[in-house]
């Protein structure tokens, strides 16, 4: 007997807006008891330039969860806990591994709660801190769309936040769409089938350009020196201050370190949700598909990451709330679109659908391969250049400059050039991964033709197949460096560090 396909009310999920939640976030916890929480966050950028952040949170009395009682109630509680504990780790002059009682209780009481790890995930800074300007309006809508809580208070910030939440929007609808898609396949209705694959593609494609939007608002330098040191993690974060990991004082006195890598989009359930319904399978980073006659696009582009021992998008799950998590594993257990596509490869209609959707989210990982070139891997070389033009010798009574990730990150990558790659906020060295995942997206097309498509196979012009393009990547090279276009003329850059925490 089959499994039931999953009923979206059962893991809290909107057939609207899918992972987003049913009701709006809250702006403000509605019961007093828990406005000191609130005060904090609301006058964050402040309290941060003060350097008085540390100091108030100390002074503050151990606020319980015992007043928490609705959903949005919790995840309000989440958002406010997981910006202060970031904000009091990352926001003196050298990061803290030690976050006291008078925040480690709640927020580790709020994590249980709502099945996540104590740090800042996807859902705390994107899914559940978010407003629509005008309720009236669609939340699809950058347009229409404010920020509840940041640590910078600048509009980079916000935008780079939006973006995700804006894409959440719009793609929420593919899930009840795939889910029919599954449900039509049990029936064997290709008819039905194709419609659902159609429509998904489309709507994939729009992700995209909701994606390429990220340029509009957000700046690359004000994302890498100033936002992206706050979302950091405790994990792989030994460069930046902390080898060990963070201690949530619970006054227990059995504290341990943890480490946990901090926000990322590959925590996105609707991410992984694509994949799933698209029979994509993702292997640990630096593992090669078995028994594969070709190379893939990033094997022929140079050497890879080594092999990991664990999966890192599954590994992501562990990040998401838990009913998420749930169903993601509920729909895993009943995908069946590829192999009823696979059982149908005589469907001309069907094949080409279902490699469109392919094709769309493949292009939806080239856009964000040349956005973590952008806002990560081009910062961080300027910024190991202009560490490299100072001479100590030039002022040396000179105090040291305040605490920064990324710049000790550059330091440390100058004294030891040999030494581990830059990572993202995950925890890990995403331009690998974001290659590897890229290439296993093409990997479920269904026509030969279309794998070749995908996979760049057309390096001839498309002379094995008249009338066909090269889809050779834009800003791509074929030695593995990604190429620039700016005033200056032309200039190049190997792919050996980096990483949004997005995709």
């Amino acid at each position: 007997m089959q499994p039931p396909i999953p009923f979206l009310n059962d893991y809290g999920l909107s057939p609207d807006h899918g992972f987003l939640p049913d009701v709006l976030p809250l702006e403000v916890l509605p019961d007093p008891y828990y406005q000191k929480w609130e005060a904090i966050v609301a006058n964050l950028q402040a309290l941060l330039l003060s350097k008085r952040l540390r100091d108030v949170i100390h002074d503050l009395p151990i606020i319980t969860t015992s007043r928490l009682r609705q959903p949005a109630e919790w995840r309000r509680a989440y958002v406010l806990l997981s910006f202060m504990t970031h904000a009091y780790i990352w926001g003196g002059d050298k990061p803290e591994e030690r976050v006291p009682s008078t925040i480690s209780i709640p927020f580790v009481q709020v994590c249980k709660h709502l099945e996540l790890p104590t740090v800042a995930t996807y859902s705390g800074v994107c899914l559940w801190n978010f407003k629509p300007i005008f309720p009236d309006e669609p939340i699809d809508n950058l347009e229409n769309l404010s920020t509840l809580a940041t640590f910078t208070g600048s509009l980079d910030e916000s935008w780079f936040y939006l973006v995700s939440v804006a894409i959440e929007a719009r793609g929420g609808a593919t899930v009840p769409l795939m889910l029919d898609a599954i449900a039509a396949a049990r029936d064997n209705d290709s008819i039905t089938v194709t419609q659902c694959l159609h429509a998904f593609a489309e709507r994939l494609d729009e992700l995209g350009t909701l994606l390429h939007r990220m340029y509009e608002n957000c700046d690359p330098h004000v994302f890498y020196h100033r936002i992206r040191p706050f979302l950091a993690g405790s994990k792989n974060m030994a460069d930046a201050g902390l080898p060990s990991g963070v201690v949530f004082d619970t006054g227990r006195g059995d504290e341990r370190y943890c480490q946990y890598g901090g926000g990322s989009n590959a925590q996105s359930s609707l991410i992984q949700f694509f994949d799933i319904v698209l029979g994509v399978e993702h292997r640990p980073t630096g593992s090669k598909k078995p028994h594969s006659d070709s190379l893939t696009e990033s094997e022929a582009e140079g050497p890879q990451a080594p092999p990991s021992r664990h999966n890192f998008i599954h590994e992501m799950r562990s990040y998401m709330p838990g009913p998420h998590r749930r169903f993601l594993e509920h729909v895993s257990s009943v995908a069946n679109v590829r192999d009823y596509v696979e059982s149908h490869r005589l469907d001309r209609a069907l094949s080409i659908a279902f490699d469109a959707c392919l094709a769309m989210l493949r292009s939806l990982r080239d856009t964000h391969i040349q956005m973590v070139s952008r806002y990560i891997v081009v910062k961080s070389r300027e910024s190991r250049s202009h560490s490299r033009s100072l001479s100590p010798r030039a002022a040396p009574n000179q105090p040291p400059p305040p605490f920064h990730a990324n710049a000790h990150k550059t330091f440390k990558k100058e004294q030891n050039p040999g030494g581990k790659k830059l990572r993202g906020t995950g925890g890990t060295a995403l331009i690998p991964f974001l290659k590897q995942a890229r290439d296993e997206t093409n990997e479920p097309a269904v026509n030969e033709w279309a794998r070749r498509v995908l996979s760049n196979g057309l390096a001839d012009g498309g002379r094995s197949f008249p009338g066909f393009t090269s889809l050779d990547k834009i800003g791509e090279c074929t030695d593995s460096e990604t190429e620039i276009v700016g005033l200056a003329g032309v200039w190049r850059m190997d792919d050996s560090e980096g990483g949004l925490c997005h995709w």
